[in-house]
């Protein structure tokens, strides 16, 4: 896994209670034109308040994030901490701080013990590699159960250009920018409006549109990076095109990784509405069902129970028509005009059900209006793992 223009490393500083890595490094060879999107959550950790800041000038250097410390509701240290934390890494660098972002990820509350950090900076050098990017991966994760790596090359006439995605997530994920962090190394080169912009749309189609258990963090971080390396363009529409495709499809699938390795996940389902009198009335109807307890872990139990569905779909606050809703499993129609389909129909959505990825379809036949989103089921090992998390 490889991508013009950048190296990467992982290797354990000793932030986590357990000895794994929990330092990771991003280098580009020169300065790449950057893009990022954060958490819309009001509470936003230290990292995510300097990224922003120094995200304006559209160009990065390095990225480096830790995991085992959100860094975050920690007040002027927090703050100081991550500006220290990207100093130690610019200074090795030779390029002034404000090119260097910073992400970090794990417990709230905490202060950063960034001398962990500064001590770790020569081995984190060291370790830095064009193959480095799976020590990355696994240098980010905190309840994951493996690291999440995608890699896509497109080519366009003689040359080619590469995209490198690499993520974590497992648990607080929700839309509103997900809750992960998300890195994205392309070679193609690119103006920072038109990379955050194509960001944006990507994110929107993919992170925004999936859901483990309803929270949404204070630490949320999709980065974009574009060293220029391969020759080609964004000012050219066919590269342009290609990229965009490129990006969409990668994010979507990093988003499905992101909610199949959920905290106690054993389903990946797709909530799929059509026929709402409008986009947005079709969103509201998903995200009710996405969202609900109930739903979720009659998925966990394969339990075919519509009515919570239906039931999440009439509280939505979209325009419905209480006689004209069908419901499928897949193919098999279990609901028609909001009337079960009798036992046979049950016995093959259950099957269904037994799947480990399936399809909710819901059709309410008043518009044109869909829309689809991604959610797991709520298995009793989530509520272990959360219940005992900071220990």
């Amino acid at each position: 896994m490889r991508c013009r223009g950048f190296m990467a490393a992982g290797i354990c500083a000793g932030i986590k209670k357990k000895n794994a890595k929990d330092l990771g490094l991003i280098v580009a060879d020169v300065p790449a034109t950057a893009a990022g999107v954060f958490t819309r959550n009001k509470i936003k950790a230290a990292p995510v308040l300097l990224d922003m800041e120094r995200l304006g000038a559209g160009t990065c250097r390095a990225v480096i994030v830790n995991s085992g410390n959100a860094n975050c509701c920690t007040g002027e240290q927090g703050m100081a901490d991550a500006r220290q934390m990207g100093k130690v890494a610019a200074d090795r660098l030779g390029v002034a701080q404000d090119l260097v972002l910073v992400s970090s990820t794990g417990v709230i509350g905490q202060y950063l013990p960034v001398e962990k950090v500064e001590a770790a900076i020569p081995a984190l050098f060291e370790a830095l590699s064009a193959d480095g990017f799976s020590d990355f991966a696994e240098a980010i994760m905190t309840t994951d159960t493996r690291p999440k790596t995608l890699a896509r090359t497109v080519k366009i006439d003689e040359k080619y250009f590469s995209l490198n995605c690499v993520a974590k997530g497992a648990g607080m994920i929700r839309p509103d920018m997900a809750t992960m962090l998300c890195y994205v190394c392309t070679d193609v080169a690119a103006d920072a409006q038109a990379l955050k912009a194509l960001l944006v749309d990507a994110v929107d189609l993919s992170f925004n549109r999936i859901t483990i258990d309803g929270d949404t963090s204070t630490n949320d971080t999709v980065l974009l990076l574009a060293s220029g390396a391969s020759g080609l363009s964004l000012s050219d529409a066919q590269v342009k095109a290609a990229f965009k495709e490129a990006l969409d499809a990668m994010l979507v699938e990093m988003a499905k990784m992101v909610v199949k390795d959920g905290e106690g996940v054993t389903k990946l389902v797709e909530i799929r509405v059509s026929g709402a009198a409008s986009d947005v009335d079709a969103k509201k109807m998903a995200d009710a069902v996405a969202h609900s307890p109930l739903v979720k872990t009659a998925f966990f139990g394969e339990d075919a129970n519509w009515g919570r569905i239906i039931g999440a779909l009439g509280r939505a606050g979209a325009e419905l028509n209480s006689d004209t809703i069908d419901i499928f499993f897949d193919d098999v129609c279990l609901v028609k005009n909001s009337q079960w389909q009798g036992a046979d129909a049950e016995a093959a959505a259950t099957k269904v059900l037994k799947k480990p990825e399936f399809v909710v379809a819901v059709d309410a036949h008043l518009g044109s209006g869909a829309y689809c989103c991604w959610t797991s089921d709520f298995s009793i090992d989530y509520v272990k793992i959360n219940a005992d998390y900071r220990s």
